[in-house]
Order: C-alpha cells, then structure tokens, then sequence
C-alpha cells in the first residue's frame, strides 16, 4: 500500500511537472535596434502574464557583423522569435529560414537626427537646411542598418551633396550612432529615432523632413524548427495587438495604420 501511494505521488509529481513544462516556455528571441525599446518595455509585461521567460540577444537586421540577425540563424543559432526590419524578414522567409505564415508587421520608424548634449541644435526641418546642416558639419555618422544603407546610397545623393560626404561621413557597425556623437568622435548622427532616444551624452534634433524620409517598416517571425512555436506566436500577437500601441509610440515609433 505504501508503495502504490508512493506511485501516485511521485506520477502526480511528474504529471504536474510535465504541465508546468507546456505552460511556461523559455524562449529564445533576436531583435534589431529599432524595435529593442520598446520590446524592453514589453517583454516583462508578456513575462508577467503568460509565466514564459524570454531570452534576448541583439543584433543588425542586415550587413556583415556576426552579431546581425541573419549570419546568426546562418551559424545555427537557436531562436523561437526574430524581430527585425520588414524587408530583410522577408528574404529570411524566401531563404526557408523563417515561416511564412509567422510574419506579423509591428511599427514603422523614421530617421532623425542627434548632436553632442550641449552642442546647438541645427536646422533639419526642411531639405535646404538639411543640406546646409550636412555640409557646414565636420563628420556624419550612420548606422549599418537600414536607415544607414539609405542615408548612404540615396539621401546625400538626393540632396546633391554624395561627393562632398564621403571623405566625413561613415557608416557605424553594430552599436548606437547615438554613442559616438554622445563621445564626440562625430558631429551629428543618423539613425531610427528609437535608436537615438535611449542614449544619453546625445541630444534628439528631430526627424529629417516627411518629404527625405525612408520609412522602416518592422516586423516579427517564427524561424522554421523554432522550439516553442505556440508560445512564440503569442509574443508576436501580444508585441503587434493594439493595446500596446502606447508603449510602442512612446519609444519613437509609429504605429502602422489599422493598429
């Protein structure tokens, strides 16, 4: 008798673990920078109430940093959830990499603009200040993500001043545009406003003017062979539902149109 109630308990033991197990996930989570803030301001929230833990590393939607999210899942990194800039998700699912019917769009982001705390805040409301404000400035700094590839390949191109940036702007790998300005290695800075915000030692100018404007559209998925796919789908439906629109206009995005 002793032995059986032994049994029970110890199979009551391991029925309640095995639950526990299929509630509470760990999952594994990459995201680029322009989403990080508010995904910071989220994630515990989504803790909080499902009991999933979430494990974060950071890194580029793009370019050739080991830490970008791509080279990554390259490498056969482990991830439940990628977040990342819309276009480069969607060459991940024409890879196989990530499921096609997992991609949720969560915010666009614009480009502004950063200066050294203390310095004056020049002109960038219209495209002739921009213009002046980018050639009276002794060095420019940019990001290695989208915002950058598009400052860099089109923006001077289109304000006519492509060759007078390339000997005093350069392209910044992998941390804060905001942190080299904050230090002082650059003038002013460019990258997504929620990327700028967060950092301190740089001061916010603003967004460069709608009609200049390169707008960033982000967006989540679940990589193919992620572990946790259930929960992993309800951190996307929680990250892209309405009622955190808030939160995420709070860290400089904004929200797409129909959230």
């Amino acid at each position: 008798m002793k032995s059986l109630f032994l049994k029970l308990c110890t199979a009551v033991l391991f029925v309640g673990a095995a639950v526990a197990n299929v509630q509470a996930a760990d999952l594994h989570v990459m995201t680029s920078g322009g989403f990080n803030a508010a995904y910071k301001l989220l994630g515990p929230k989504f803790e909080a109430s499902t009991g999933n833990t979430l494990d974060t590393v950071q890194g580029p939607s793009m370019g050739k940093s080991p830490e970008a999210i791509p080279n990554r899942l390259q490498r056969g990194e482990h991830a439940d959830v990628v977040i990342m800039v819309g276009y480069a998700l969607d060459d991940l699912i024409k890879q196989g990499k990530v499921r096609p019917d997992s991609r949720v769009e969560l915010a666009d982001s614009r480009i502004g603009m950063v200066v050294r705390d203390g310095a004056p805040k020049p002109d960038i409301e219209s495209a002739p200040a921009l213009r002046e404000t980018l050639l009276h400035a002794r060095s420019v700094a940019y990001s290695d993500s989208a915002s950058g590839v598009y400052i860099e390949r089109e923006l001077f191109k289109r304000l006519g001043i492509e060759a007078q940036m390339k000997s005093k702007s350069k392209m910044i790998p992998r941390i804060p545009v905001a942190s080299v300005v904050a230090s002082g290695d650059y003038d002013v800075g460019f990258q997504q406003v929620s990327e700028l915000l967060p950092i301190k030692g740089a001061e916010y100018v603003g967004k460069i003017p709608e009609s200049l404007q390169s707008i960033t559209r982000f967006a989540a998925g679940i990589p193919v062979g992620a572990e946790h796919p259930k929960e992993a789908k309800a951190l996307l439906d929680y990250l892209a539902s309405p009622a955190v629109q808030p939160v995420v206009t709070s860290t400089g995005l904004d929200s797409i149109e129909g959230h």
